[in-house]
């Protein structure tokens, strides 16, 4: 049975409040299992049904009438989940990547929906339901200390952290206050170097000795800032093909990003200023 998950809202900083866990953002993909009339079924938070994809996951000793939510990851060599990695292993079942789907919540037990109950006591549930094995894990948290867990992700470069309040109900199909994501943001000056004719896509270049390297894409930028890059583009265009205008890279920028793909492309970047 599938059951859209709860999402989060964004918070730019992290916080101290003992109203809320703090819990590690895993670089994955997020997956709900469900084991109902003894049959165990993964679903993607869109609904697309996946089981086929991770036979390792079938084998879980729960009570039937139980839907877990969690994120799906693989890790890299030092024990950090790796996002491409995760991927490969999504799209194909030749990837030898080992898996390990992260428990952080429990929405329906023993048949029962069990939303209405405190996400302290649903924790409660999962210490005595998951127990972590190659495949298992909890996912660990604490109460408050949002502000020093933030700065241990920032100094092993991992994706951010999660706040939740404690009290708060599980919201199905809804995007609450009462969990914030807070990403750990890297920075970079890039150069503009096109756009995308279908869609608002710029192409972004890194400066390298005596070249511009090619950066990704970045489809995130303010409606301010589309304003004034299209007030200046038109006299920069050098060619264009089926997909996209170039421009001479004179347009330079300060994007935001997740991290560098194991291409050296942004991943994820967005708009932050003009620097040029």
């Amino acid at each position: 049975m599938f059951v859209s998950p709860m999402l989060l809202h964004k918070s730019e900083q992290p916080f101290e409040d003992k109203e809320f866990i703090t819990e590690l953002k895993l670089d994955g993909i997020r997956l709900i299992l469900s084991k109902f009339n003894n049959q165990i079924k993964l679903y993607t938070r869109h609904n697309n049904e996946v089981t086929s994809k991770f036979p390792e996951l079938l084998h879980i000793d729960i009570p039937d009438g139980t839907v877990l939510d969690g994120e799906i990851i693989v890790t890299d060599k030092d024990g950090k989940p790796d996002f491409e990695a995760m991927m490969e292993r999504f799209q194909s079942k030749r990837s030898n990547h080992h898996i390990q789907f992260c428990v952080f919540d429990i929405i329906y037990y023993k048949g029962e929906k069990i939303t209405h109950l405190p996400l302290i006591e649903r924790k409660d549930i999962l210490e005595s339901l998951i127990h972590n094995d190659q495949y298992f894990a909890k996912v660990q948290w604490m109460l408050g200390k949002g502000e020093a867990y933030f700065d241990i992700v920032k100094q092993h470069d991992l994706e951010g952290i999660v706040l939740k309040r404690a009290a708060s109900k599980y919201q199905i199909n809804k995007r609450s206050q009462n969990w914030l994501k807070v990403i750990n943001y890297q920075y970079a000056d890039v150069f503009i170097t096109g756009l995308r004719k279908d869609e608002f896509w710029l192409l972004l270049g890194i400066e390298e000795i005596n070249r511009i390297k090619p950066a990704g894409i970045m489809e995130f930028v303010s409606p301010a800032g589309r304003k004034q890059f299209y007030k200046q583009f038109q006299d920069l265009i050098i060619e264009e093909d089926k997909k996209f205008i170039h421009v001479d890279p004179k347009i330079k920028c300060r994007v935001k990003f997740r991290n560098y793909t194991k291409k050296g492309m942004l991943c994820i970047p967005s708009f932050v200023e003009y620097i040029s």
